[in-house]
């Protein structure tokens, strides 16, 4: 993540990632009120779910903000006290964490990965660097929150398959081919001419299974998406997003998608985006359960999972965060790159679920709703745990 001082200019090249995953960059998460988030942003926790602390826990993207990274002593990062707070607090096993940013290039992925690796060890108690399943297995028994490099574009590989090799050397394990508009690898959602996947694409898909990085295709346009999966040998991911069969958006995924990912093994991560529903006024849980629950209709208990597309830090919904997000939202409606439904009046995170807890919440409600323990469980991060071993392996 960028540091505070970070202009607005680039928190647009990177665009609205989610409720603090780039609003991080400013610093404005909750500062005030501890991991669970303000008294504004919702009811009350739950009791919990009772399988919570045995369960493998992964979000599918989430992260935690760089940007409060001092240098310690020998080089070490020293995180600040809230993400912290909410790394003690979240329970969670691990995250798939957006190091270089969408618009970045070569050097700057370079350098943020580096900037992360010396967060972690400088925190070693509480962060892993997953690399391989078994890294996941030792996150979960040592208490540790495992952080998962992925990428959420390709500027920085630019028309070099051998980057490729090379990320996944530095520890990048989950690679997008696209964002929202065309990549050298193929067209993203908001293209309207809807390309598919170009040869360099498919050629990326092939390095990428043969080398153990799981192709991620959340972002991408309709064709690109069906040629990534029927592409990869290995279990794709769509590893945030929402369900077209529930509200029409260029994020959210069609069923014979959805379908096509659990019949390759992979696994979808449902968001707590704007994006589920069409309204203007606050996001609430029955939004997302209602893709949540489609998802696991047309995909099967094995192959849904959780891409919150939130900072594990809760957000403090002040001024200087609504200030931040139109702006952002403004410069990107300027560039032509801002998705249908961004707009600073309706921020992107759901109440009830901006805590760093947000998992256990989800979980709770699950059972709540008369899911079975063993599909909460699966949609917790045993389904994600399970797709990422089969993608990773050599």
């Amino acid at each position: 993540m960028k540091r505070a001082e970070d202009s607005a200019r680039g928190l647009t090249r990177r665009g609205l990632l989610g409720g603090g995953v780039a609003l991080a960059a400013l610093g404005l998460l909750d500062r005030s009120a501890g991991a669970e988030g303000t008294a504004a942003s919702a009811a009350p926790a739950p009791d919990g779910w009772s399988g919570y602390g045995g369960a493998v826990v992964i979000d599918g993207l989430s992260g935690i903000d760089l940007g409060g990274v001092d240098e310690g002593e020998a080089g070490r990062g020293v995180l600040s006290v809230e993400v912290l707070q909410a790394i003690d607090h979240c329970g969670m096993t691990a995250v798939n964490m957006t190091v270089p940013m969408p618009g970045e290039g070569f050097e700057d992925a370079v350098r943020r990965i580096a900037q992360l690796e010396r967060a972690v060890e400088g925190n070693r108690d509480r962060l892993l660097l997953v690399r391989t399943a078994e890294d996941l297995s030792r996150a979960k028994r040592e208490g540790r929150l495992g952080i998962i490099v992925g990428f959420q574009s390709t500027e920085m590989l630019g028309d070099d398959l051998d980057r490729i090799d090379l990320f996944r050397g530095l520890g990048a394990r989950i690679m997008q081919l696209t964002y929202n508009g065309r990549s050298l690898y193929g067209d993203g959602c908001l293209e309207e001419s809807n390309a598919g996947l170009s040869r360099l694409g498919r050629e990326a898909v092939e390095r990428m299974n043969a080398l153990g990085v799981a192709v991620d295709l959340s972002h991408a346009g309709q064709r690109t998406t069906a040629e990534g999966i029927a592409a990869s040998t290995r279990p794709p991911l769509i590893s945030h997003t929402g369900c077209n069969a529930v509200y029409v958006h260029p994020r959210n995924n069609d069923d014979a998608e959805l379908r096509a990912v659990a019949e390759k093994g992979g696994v979808v991560g449902i968001y707590l985006m704007p994006f589920l529903d069409g309204g203007t006024g606050e996001l609430t849980p029955d939004m997302f359960f209602a893709h949540l629950g489609h998802a696991l209709d047309v995909c099967g208990e094995d192959h849904v999972g959780i891409g919150s597309d939130q900072a594990l830090v809760p957000i403090d919904d002040t001024p200087a965060y609504r200030k931040a997000l139109r702006e952002e939202v403004e410069e990107r409606r300027r560039m032509g790159i801002s998705a249908p439904g961004e707009s600073p009046d309706r921020p992107p995170f759901i109440p009830a679920l901006n805590s760093a807890r947000r998992m256990d919440r989800i979980a709770t409600a699950m059972a709540h709703r008369g899911h079975p323990d063993r599909v909460i469980e699966k949609v917790l991060g045993a389904n994600f745990a399970r797709a990422l071993a089969e993608a990773w392996s050599a």
